[in-house]
């Protein structure tokens, strides 16, 4: 009772385990699917401009990332059920041996109550004991006889129902395999047509190298004097703070820190088109992008911002390139938003997590951007690892 107890749970805790595996995949398969799904959406809305653009390369870049994660998740399903149906076809096997083995006895069994099939005979041979208890034994042996017929024939037929449900098992993770290769096929397919869209991107691009660097040059200056703005108004927010002796909220920042990784994203749909820190141009190799403090969201037009963490508004200032900021402060951290047309906050106000900040402003390819910074103090952070994935 015990080995089969411990038979019983072992299969549970790994049921258990196989059930959780396959939903987290479905669960990383659907953000995949509806990210590739924004993308599209967003590429379609830049396409209609007349040059191919650096906004369109990073968010086909992104798209082919994603699509080769989505690709790879589809193998890792596909190994999955072929270890599944290799499972599945040894339990068979070893279903069939017993089955052989079962119908074997009981082919003997029938052929001993066939040879005793003649009641007088089993009657005679009890008389003939030589004592009471050689009788009783006789006669038990020819009782147990008909019993064990009888058991063994529900005992074939019971293993031959659960044969029968681990053939149709086996039949159904086939036709699940069929699917899923079929999928893979699509998607390899469809990888195949956004990497031919990239380079035909990245061929475009490379035509209009020397205005671009203009572009780049005035970019680089909106970027420096935003990064001048923001450090400036932390370290007045900080120096202020030690003029006025006012006390920081050190269990905020506690929390705040506990929330690593965790943060909500401060749109509600998006992908991430610039990363923190200093990254080269994607076609032009030969030019450094201006330094990032933070990241930039690509979301959709007119997109509601919302405040990652609980804290209080610091300060809402107007930068050229970027216009409307809000820093919000959270304790020794501060979070700060940017390219907003609208914001429905006040310096000084308490915020909650999920509060909207504001709007932001629609751009010339009729979607939205959200530059995002986190700062400790007059030390800035790489958002991507605070950012729940």
């Amino acid at each position: 009772m015990r080995k089969a107890l411990l038979i019983f749970l072992l299969v549970l805790v790994q049921f258990a385990a196989s059930s959780q595996n396959l939903s987290e995949q479905k669960e990383r398969k659907q953000k995949a699917e509806k990210e590739i799904e924004f993308i599209n959406s967003q590429l379609k809305t830049i396409s209609s401009k007349k040059k191919a653009s650096t906004e369109q390369l990073s968010l086909i870049q992104k798209k082919l990332t994603t699509r080769k994660a989505l690709l790879k998740e589809t193998d890792d399903r596909i190994k999955g059920i072929e270890a599944k149906i290799a499972a599945k076809n040894r339990e068979i096997s070893r279903l069939n041996a017993e089955l052989d083995t079962l119908k074997s006895y009981y082919s003997n069994l029938v052929y001993s109550t066939y040879r005793n099939r003649d009641t007088r005979v089993w009657f005679m041979y009890v008389l003939a004991s030589q004592d009471i208890g050689q009788g009783y034994r006789r006669f038990s042996y020819f009782k147990d006889l008909a019993e064990q017929v009888g058991t063994q024939k529900t005992a074939i037929s019971e293993k031959q129902a659960v044969l029968e449900c681990e053939r149709d098992t086996l039949a159904e993770m086939k036709r699940e395999a069929v699917r899923m290769r079929e999928e893979r096929k699509k998607e390899y397919n469809q990888l195949t047509n956004e990497e031919n869209q990239y380079k035909k991107t990245v061929k475009s691009l490379t035509k209009t190298q020397d205005q671009y660097r203009k572009e780049l040059a005035k970019k680089k200056k909106e970027v420096e004097r935003l990064n001048r703005e923001i450090e400036k108004m932390v370290s007045n927010t900080i120096k202020s703070q030690k003029s006025s002796k006012k006390e920081v909220d050190y269990a905020l920042s506690g929390s705040f820190e506990q929330n690593r990784g965790k943060l909500p994203w401060p749109v509600k749909q998006g992908v991430i088109i610039e990363r923190f820190g200093v990254h080269s141009h994607p076609v032009y190799k030969n030019l450094k992008m201006p330094q990032s403090n933070g990241v930039t969201f690509r979301t959709g037009k007119n997109a509601n911002v919302f405040c990652v963490f609980d804290g209080v508004v610091s300060n809402i200032a107007v930068i050229p390139g970027y216009s409307q900021c809000v820093l919000v402060q959270h304790g020794t951290y501060f979070t700060f938003y940017c390219k907003l047309s609208s914001v429905n906050v006040k310096s000084g106000q308490k915020v909650k997590a999920g509060d909207c900040l504001g709007t932001l402003d629609s751009d010339e390819s009729n979607g939205s951007s959200l530059h995002f910074q986190i700062w400790k103090g007059t030390e800035k952070h790489n958002p991507e690892k605070w950012l729940r994935k």
